[in-house]
């Protein structure tokens, strides 16, 4: 069946020719249309989340691991604004969504009509392209007809070939149900005209094959982008240093995978750190994590600094000489051979390998805590999995350990917001067939807790909760600690636990509050399919901060 109405026809061929199959609904009237054509055809696979905010990070989830659109449909008014969190990550992350929002017709805009906003533009800040369709009442609106054919294609093409979030604004007038067995229309796909740019600055040849410092940092990547031999290629160099962040998905016996390991040490020491200092640097993938190697490349000045790859190039330090728009695997292979004699990568490999033996033995006698939690975690998680990081502390904890090379790695660092996390990783979840695991704290958790209402969380998803009682993160960053107002407004100290949640949702709930019980309480985890588990893991709240800081203490 279809709507009787013609532009909620347009949209729903138009997204079956152009195969977005997956579609994220949110429960509402004025949508009716849309949600009559989309889960009355068997093409498109739809999915009913009551909570727009939840709806969102689902489908964000979705698109992530498929790497293609998916969409999310919801009724008038206030709706669409609960999807803004996901749709600004989904900006920053240039993740490809697309938002089908239901409106009222304009002239019934700003008269007092129920469910009615000014929706036009409404994300105008964070949205690639937004449009708002025709509406369509006769087949002899042949100009209206085809003005919506070319905004909906222009969409469409806009997410694929852009990676982010597009939005069209949809008008209808009631009667909204009624159906037909058959379109009254045709619809034509315009395809997008793909501008390949393949041309490498000769200006950015000159400076590779003089400078004798060359700094690499791989961020945020969704694998495969540079297999071993690429980072063999790359790391033959001597004067080529690579760090990789947690979320690159790069593990390599070359690659500096801590960064904030090899920098605390140091960080502090005029001539060491001026030493480390590059002459020129390149970044791969999305935003960066670690706050260290952000400041230090802003304050020494960063000389001149490239991004490589389709990914938006941010001026992170204040030098962006140019964007150079090819695959990172592809600028790996044509980069010329220097005979370069150079110190720089073995002298820091080698600082960071003695960073590591310092650091074993403080794992040693380090005492139950957040910190503990995480190398317990990490010796333990089963091989080929899905890894969702919530933010805050948690992906900062994750960036001191090395990734199993059989995982992939993922958390919404384009806003790194905690809003969404547990959303994103179901949608996730949803969408592949490989087993997820979110690891996340308390307050992300607690705070997008309608992600467990949620009718298709599969059974072999699993969550590990660190509560710690409060935002842990503040604790670490200057403020007057346990006083009322820090403990209030702040820290946001609480006493909630997620068992009752689990019960209600169907969710498997184990806790544990020490050391010993951990292995146990893993193992249970991980070998149970039957229904999603959660494992909640207390640690003391006021030792953490001393035990992280204690850390990187150690280190110098």
């Amino acid at each position: 069946m279809y709507p009787e109405i013609l532009h909620a026809q347009q949209v729903i061929l138009l997204f079956q020719e152009r195969g977005i199959r997956n579609i994220v609904i949110s429960p509402g009237s004025r949508n009716a249309p849309l949600t009559i054509g989309f889960s009355e055809n068997d093409f498109f696979n739809c999915y009913s989340i009551v909570d727009e905010r939840c709806a969102a990070h689902v489908a964000l989830g979705m698109a992530q691991q498929l790497q293609k659109p998916v969409a999310v449909l919801c009724t008038s008014g206030s709706a669409l604004l609960n999807y803004y969190p996901a749709i600004a990550e989904a900006y920053y992350s240039e993740i490809p969504l697309i938002v089908l929002s239901a409106d009222r017709p304009l002239h019934k805009i700003d008269i007092g009509d129920g469910q009615t906003i000014r929706q036009q533009h409404v994300y105008a800040n964070h949205i690639l392209y937004d449009t708002q369709l025709e509406m369509i009442t006769s087949l002899q609106d042949k100009e209206g007809i085809a003005t919506n054919e070319r905004w909906i294609n222009k969409a469409i093409n806009t997410a694929i070939s852009k990676y982010g979030p597009v939005h069209i604004n949809i008008p209808f007038e009631e009667p909204l149900y009624s159906r037909v067995k058959t379109p009254s229309l045709q619809v034509k796909v315009i395809n997008l005209l793909k501008d390949e740019s393949t041309a490498i600055p000769d200006r950015f040849t000159a400076q590779w094959k003089t400078a004798k410092k060359k700094l690499v940092i791989l961020a945020t990547l969704n694998p495969p982008v540079l297999n071993k031999e690429d980072l063999d290629i790359l790391t033959s160099d001597p004067s080529v240093l690579v760090m990789s962040e947690v979320s690159s998905n790069v593990v390599h016996e070359k690659v500096i995978w801590s960064i904030d390991t090899l920098i605390a040490p140091i960080e502090r020491e005029e001539d060491q750190i001026q030493d480390l200092q590059p002459d020129l640097v390149i970044t791969i993938g999305g935003m960066i994590v670690s706050k260290k190697i952000k400041q230090f490349l802003r304050r020494f000045e960063t000389k001149a600094h490239y991004h490589v790859g389709k990914r938006r190039a941010y001026d992170t330090f204040f030098k962006l000489a140019g964007h150079i728009q090819v695959k990172p695997q592809k600028w790996v292979r044509h980069l010329p051979e220097v005979d370069m004699k150079s110190t720089y990568q073995k002298r820091w490999m080698q600082h960071f390998h003695g960073c590591l033996v310092k650091r074993a033995d403080y794992f040693a006698q380090m005492p139950w805590s957040d910190f503990k939690v995480f190398e317990l975690i990490f010796s333990r998680l089963p091989d080929a999995i899905v890894l969702q990081l919530g933010n805050s502390s948690t992906i900062r904890y994750a960036q001191l350990f090395q990734m199993n090379a059989t995982h992939t790695v993922f958390s919404n660092r384009g806003t790194s917001g905690i809003d969404g996390s547990t959303s994103t990783a179901i949608g996730a979840a949803m969408a592949i067939d490989q087993p997820v695991v979110l690891i996340t704290g308390d307050l992300s958790f607690f705070y997008d807790s309608n992600a467990l209402w949620n009718n298709y969380i599969p059974k072999n998803f699993k969550i590990i909760l660190i509560n710690n009682s409060g935002g842990g993160i503040f604790r670490i960053l200057p403020g007057h600690k346990d006083t009322k107002v820090f403990d209030t407004y702040f820290e946001t100290k609480h006493q909630l636990t997620a068992q009752h949640l689990c019960r209600m949702h169907g969710v498997n709930y184990k806790s544990i509050s020490k050391q010993n019980a951990f292995a146990k309480a893993c193992k249970k985890l991980f070998s149970s399919n039957d229904q999603p588990q959660l494992l909640e893991i207390f640690t003391p709240r006021q030792i953490n901060d001393a035990v992280l800081l204690d850390y990187f203490k150690v280190l110098k």
